[in-house]
């Protein structure tokens, strides 16, 4: 929310704002409502937590740019706090995929028996990574590359050209979930009862979700980009939605090396 302080600083102190707890709760409801999902096939609750988070995120969100693109309180100092801050998340973002990398490895290189000593389990039909895991990969590598021509035109100043970059951006983001949700409807073994299975769909779900977010983050920016929002020497929105979108791409080729690549040979 904006700040009522003094402007003889270049630091912005932001208003009391309810979004923190209000985020809290929501994140609580959808907790306990996912449990009860599991456990009884009741929905609604984790709707409802759902609901109170993407209102809350959308209301923050809402706040933040207004912040920085009309009351002009991102100072420079403001933007390299912003700058360390989605540094340390998007580490924080990097070892959640260490521990499901950890998982993968642990269980394929030290084999137990109750998997039949043997990695993949025997019963186990794994998918061709040269197929579309390849194609995915291909179109992940793509979209960073249309993502990087978007940023380099808007530190030129040429907006059209940033539009078309993050259009063409945003619909390799939407080929790539639609061939994984293709991969997963048509796999040969499930989510549960082993292991194979809960670290291959936590691993790559877990990235799933990740493109779908960085999907859009980058339909926001170019929202705020059709609204006139971002200079060549004042985007910080938009760099962290690159950086994002890269961290996401980087995470897929090591889940394409190890768990496709490696795994099927």
């Amino acid at each position: 929310m904006s700040s009522k302080n003094s402007n003889s600083h270049q630091y912005h102190l932001v208003d009391p704002s309810p979004w923190p707890l209000l985020a809290s709760i929501g994140a609580l409801v959808l907790c306990f409502g996912a449990v009860i999902y599991f456990r009884s096939d009741n929905p609604w609750v984790m709707i409802l937590g759902l609901g109170i988070v993407i209102y809350i995120g959308y209301m923050w969100f809402r706040d933040i740019i207004k912040e920085g693109e009309h009351d002009g309180h991102h100072s420079e100092v403001v933007q390299l706090g912003l700058r360390y801050g989605m540094t340390l998340f998007i580490a924080s973002e990097v070892m959640f995929f260490v521990a499901w990398f950890w998982a993968y490895f642990n269980a394929s290189l030290f084999p137990t028996e109750q998997i039949g000593s043997a990695w993949p389990p025997a019963d186990i039909h794994l998918m061709d990574p040269w197929h579309i895991p390849l194609i995915n990969t291909l179109i992940l590598l793509l979209s960073g590359t249309t993502l990087t021509w978007a940023h380099h035109a808007l530190q030129e100043g040429h907006r059209k050209e940033v539009i078309q970059g993050l259009i063409l951006t945003i619909i390799l983001g939407v080929i790539f979930t639609g061939f994984q949700v293709y991969e997963y409807m048509h796999a040969e073994f499930e989510f549960s009862g082993h292991i194979y299975g809960a670290t291959f769909y936590m691993a790559t779900g877990f990235h799933g979700a990740h493109v779908l977010i960085g999907t859009l983050f980058i339909v926001v920016c170019l929202g705020r980009m059709l609204a006139g929002h971002f200079k060549s020497d004042h985007h910080f929105g938009f760099e962290a939605c690159a950086w994002y979108w890269h961290f996401v791409d980087v995470v897929w080729l090591f889940l394409f090396a190890a768990i496709y690549v490696w795994g099927y040979y």
